[in-house]
């Protein structure tokens, strides 16, 4: 198999999964603006926001509990999906690198 192909294409995956990661974390940022209007807790569009970020959100809520009221989870959880998304650019960008070498 051609070097060159199999880098631009992981180089390529790499990029697209960093977008997938960028999008999260919007929705995820949604989510959080969303849980300051409890009344709006009825609403299928925070029902579905909700179902698509709480069981990643669970996984903080387990190692930072609650503060006085405050969920600092989000926090945990957004700086978690930068790092891997910082981690996935780069990584694009040094396979489009080598792809530029081959």
């Amino acid at each position: 198999m051609d070097t060159t192909a199999l880098t631009s294409g992981l180089a390529v995956l790499l990029e697209v999964l960093a977008t997938a990661v960028n999008i999260y974390l919007l929705v995820l940022f949604v989510r959080v603006l969303l849980s300051w209007f409890p009344n709006m807790a009825g609403n299928p569009v925070v029902g579905g926001v909700a179902s698509i970020t709480d069981p990643y959100l669970n996984i903080f809520r387990g190692v930072i509990p609650p503060l006085g009221g405050i969920d600092l989870s989000a926090l945990l959880a957004f700086i978690t999906l930068n790092l891997l998304q910082s981690l996935l650019m780069g990584s694009s960008a040094k396979f489009a690198a080598m792809s530029q070498v081959f």
